[in-house]
């Protein structure tokens, strides 16, 4: 393996091997660290050979979403030995992703703060600004503190991004995520599509375009997004996020158990992402289970003190009507 390495001058190598029986073919992968000899990820793949082109192409886009993240760990990891004055900016992008995908909020600021140094270090390196844009406002959305200001700073990060390399996909997807947050769900939804358009593999992108049409009530188009950011990446640290959108798609549905549903399991993936909590509670409520929702209100009020009606309209970038039916779900619950 470490020969093999050599050649081809890589340091992870993904191999494996095919097993056929009848119409029914069992493909095994593994990803391997050929200098340490490592099996950093590995999982198994089951198809019918009636369409085996269909077949291929749906296993390698299944293997390249989950080896992405694998590969973004591997090198953070590797990266956390050796000191930030040593690290050159792809190591030190490397090591704050690592970092960040823990999502804690110790963590976080700890990555940002990286991405920042990374930032000033190496002014024209695009990820280091596209992965700081993304970071800061991922953020955001846990319930972590960024305040307007921080937004703006965000959007010029994203911005020197696609200006440095218009094929950052990461750009793409933060450019997305600041229209989002201002409610311009179309001009979102054109930088969304564009990180598709040049990574097709990228979970993540199609993850927050559903999250942005969820919150302007165009729920089908959302699920679809959704369920295939999911689908794709199925270990994701972000699926959490995604399950919570996916409650807000049935909850302006009116499908209210579902919703319930999908809340309960992102807040259970990941208890401080507030925006989980939320569409639970106003699900609960429309659902008249009001003492769960304001049992579950209580549990929000001790991640987020500050929480209130009018919080919500200024910083939930939910579009006009979405906004009245998901404020009128929390009402019922208790928040004022």
């Amino acid at each position: 393996m470490k020969h093999a390495a050599r050649e081809l001058g890589v340091r992870y190598v993904l191999e494996g091997s095919v097993r056929k029986g009848g119409h029914r073919v069992r493909i095994t992968a593994q990803l391997i660290d050929a200098a340490t000899g490592n099996h950093i990820w590995a999982d198994r793949y089951d198809g019918d050979l009636t369409d085996i082109f269909a077949l291929q192409d749906e296993i390698t886009r299944k293997v390249v979403a989950a080896i992405e993240p694998k590969l973004l760990e591997a090198e953070g990891i590797r990266s956390q030995s050796r000191s930030t004055e040593d690290l050159g900016a792809w190591d030190m992008v490397m090591q704050a992703t690592s970092l960040f995908w823990r999502l804690t909020k110790t963590e976080g600021e700890a990555a940002i703060a990286m991405l920042k140094q990374a930032v000033e270090r190496y002014p024209d390196y695009a990820p280091a600004h596209s992965m700081l844009a993304f970071a800061m406002l991922t953020s955001r959305l846990l319930g972590w503190t960024l305040t307007a200001p921080q937004v703006k700073e965000a959007e010029t990060l994203a911005a020197r991004a696609a200006e440095l390399d218009d094929s950052d996909p990461w750009a793409h997807l933060a450019l997305g995520y600041v229209a989002h947050t201002m409610r311009r769900t179309d001009a979102a939804a054109e930088e969304y599509q564009r990180a598709i358009d040049l990574n097709p593999n990228f979970a993540a992108a199609h993850g927050y375009l559903g999250v942005t049409l969820a919150m302007a009530g165009r729920t089908d188009e959302a699920t679809t997004h959704l369920e295939q950011a999911i689908r794709m990446s199925p270990q994701d640290p972000q699926n959490a996020i995604f399950n919570m959108a996916l409650g807000v798609a049935h909850y302006l549905a009116g499908r209210y158990t579902e919703a319930i549903t999908f809340g309960r399991k992102a807040v259970q993936q990941r208890d401080g992402t507030t925006a989980g909590h939320r569409i639970y509670i106003a699900s609960l409520a429309q659902a008249g289970q009001i003492e769960d929702a304001r049992i579950a209100l209580q549990h929000l009020r001790e991640l987020m003190p500050n929480i209130s009606i009018a919080w919500c309209e200024q910083h939930v970038p939910y579009t006009p009507g979405p906004m009245a039916k998901f404020l009128d779900g929390l009402r019922k619950a208790g928040l004022e």
